[in-house]
């Protein structure tokens, strides 16, 4: 769900680099130490998934993971993500270093707001299969945040860019189920060996 360079008007960029440099100081202030590792990994993981692209139609879509590292990691996601998208735009010219606020906020900020989405569903339905479906709706809800993001980010830029968004936002519709089992199995696997990552998130 890269944006491109020379797609989006100077006020979006702006706009999108304001924010992910707010979103970042936040995530590196809630930060522990001793999770820098657990970030890592992640980053790493957001990395290589997002790089991975499948064909659908016209266009093509790929696993975004943000709502994972938004379950896991919390704002820690910011800089995390960050990383992962800079790294991507310097090795592989996906995105661009323009667009990098931009892409970096739509997919983080809809992470975090995935990983408050779990935390709530668990907390309300405090079960095994509750916290199966918290751990799916933030998956996919993250995607659909994303989504969402990216097609106003496009529409706030011209107006021409408003069926390209709709269709961006169709195509990952199966992303979304795709995302949502993975976080599923997941954090089911994470509850069950290292329960505390969860609790630190929720904390």
């Amino acid at each position: 769900m890269h944006i491109a360079e020379g797609v989006l008007s100077p006020a979006v960029l702006a706009t999108g680099y304001v924010l992910t440099a707010a979103g970042t100081a936040l995530g590196l202030k809630k930060l522990d130490y001793d999770r820098l590792m657990t970030v890592a990994i992640l980053a790493a993981v957001f990395f290589v998934g997002s790089l991975i692209h499948v064909p659908i139609g016209l266009t093509s879509a790929h696993l975004i993971l943000n709502g994972l590292l938004g379950v896991l990691l919390g704002w820690a996601a910011f800089p995390a993500i960050l990383v992962a998208l800079a790294l991507q735009a310097l090795l592989f010219q996906f995105g661009g270093l323009i667009v990098l606020g931009v892409n970096t906020f739509t997919m983080a900020f809809s992470g975090v707001m995935a990983g408050y989405v779990y935390c709530g569903l668990s907390r309300v339905w405090p079960s095994p299969t509750g916290q199966k479906v918290a751990a799916f709706c933030g998956g996919a809800l993250g995607v659909m945040g994303a989504g969402l993001l990216t097609a106003v980010a496009l529409a706030f830029s011209e107006e021409g860019f408003a069926t390209a968004a709709r269709l961006l936002f169709l195509a990952h519709l199966p992303v979304m189920i795709a995302e949502g089992l993975i976080t599923m199995i997941t954090v089911g696997f994470i509850a069950r060996v290292r329960p505390e990552m969860l609790r630190l998130t929720a904390a």
